[in-house]
């Protein structure tokens, strides 16, 4: 009886990290589309449109330093919900009024996103340890499945309820997360006292920064090309819907990688070999877009998709493999999160600076291939047999 009860409250668990992961993206991959509608709307520079991608980075940032710490006081569980319910406030709060809303709801999103993303995976590893690798690769490919549909859907459904209402519509999923998530409260209890600091020394660790640092780099390239590259292949004549359908495909093909990857990941003692495969991945999808050939342009941006789908999920993978127990992995996520976000924050918007200075797309060329180098340089490294 105890089994069967057991079973049926990680069934719950899955399901509820599955609804939870829906609502993880949508709120920062919808935007991108949408700049162009923001940004009219908005009076806004280009550097002030891609704020808004890098601000919600910024947040995870900072606030990835935090969310360990709330998740030891309030219980895990229970700060996932209070997360999630930060991200809805956010949400409402950024469609309310002017710029100063936009922005302000904007970086309630990261805050509520953040702390989700930290505590998963700790979550994850002390709940249902023999399921890591698999319950990661669900994680990662709901949040890069619904990524790719609200890319896909951010400007129809504009064109019907207004850029406001477009970003507004995600909040449904909020909704039912929050219900499915409910009785992981009292499944998950606030923990006792029990040794927090053990996660504080990953911050003296190499290996922890070898895999903050990865999981950085393959956050700019995921972040600074949803943001740009709709606009890019507008400036190539396609129209606001086409380019979005094409980062969506780019996303939509990642979801074989986003799969895949942690299933990989987990058969092998070392996964060096599998980050230095994905770099070689990115170098020839993003080389593709020297070239106007709209064809050519779609297939690397299908290689980079793949790419990008098979990093997110081995970084979030690596956190998990990279640590002896939950606590060291509280702290490793935290860590990751923050240093690597923060290195992220800086491409949406540094580029959109670049733009305005020198109008020249090549220089998102340079600066992707330039990080597909770094992301092979550190996922060798991370990806060796070692842990924390």
């Amino acid at each position: 009886m105890i089994h069967v009860k057991d079973k049926s409250s990680n069934n719950w668990l899955i399901l509820g990290i599955l609804l939870v992961s829906f609502n993880l993206r949508p709120s920062i991959t919808a935007v991108g589309p949408l700049i162009p509608f923001i940004r009219e709307d908005m009076n806004l520079s280009n550097g002030l449109a891609g704020f808004l991608t890098t601000l919600p980075l910024l947040t995870f940032a900072t606030f990835s330093l935090f969310s360990a710490a709330i998740g030891n006081r309030l219980g895990k569980a229970k700060a996932i919900f209070v997360g999630l319910l930060v991200l809805g406030t956010g949400s409402i709060l950024r469609v309310s009024a002017g710029p100063f809303a936009l922005y302000l709801g904007t970086a309630l999103t990261g805050i509520g996103i953040v702390i989700c993303n930290v505590l998963l995976i700790p979550l994850v590893k002390s709940r249902m340890p023999s399921k890591t690798g698999k319950v990661m690769g669900m994680f990662s490919t709901g949040m890069s499945l619904m990524a790719a549909i609200a890319t896909a859907l951010s400007v129809p459904l504009a064109v019907n309820l207004g850029w406001r209402g477009s970003l507004l519509f995600w909040t449904i999923f909020l909704f039912l997360a929050l219900l499915v998530w409910w009785p992981q409260l009292k499944l998950n209890p606030k923990p006792s006292g029990q040794n927090q600091e053990s996660g504080k020394s990953v911050w003296r660790s190499i290996l922890a920064w070898q895999v903050s640092l990865f999981m950085g780099v393959q956050s700019l390239l995921f972040f600074t090309l949803i943001t740009w590259l709709p606009d890019m292949m507008i400036d190539r004549g396609l129209s606001a819907a086409q380019a979005g359908l094409i980062a969506s495909m780019m996303q939509m093909v990642g979801l074989i990688g986003t799969f895949l990857s942690p299933v990989i990941a987990t058969k092998f003692s070392q996964q060096s070999g599998m980050a230095v495969a994905i770099g070689v991945i990115y170098i020839l999808g993003f080389s593709s877009l020297f070239s106007y050939e709209i064809w050519l342009n779609v297939m690397g941006i299908g290689m980079v998709g793949l790419g990008m789908g098979a990093s997110l999920s081995l970084a979030y993978t690596l956190i998990a493999l990279r640590t002896r127990n939950d606590l060291y992995t509280s702290g490793l996520s935290g860590m990751a999160q923050s240093s690597g976000y923060f290195l992220a924050a800086f491409g949406p918007m540094l580029f959109g600076i670049a733009f305005d200075l020198w109008q020249d797309w090549n220089l998102l060329i340079y600066l992707m291939l330039g990080a597909s180098f770094f992301f092979m340089f550190f996922g060798y490294f991370a990806g060796k047999n070692r842990t924390i």
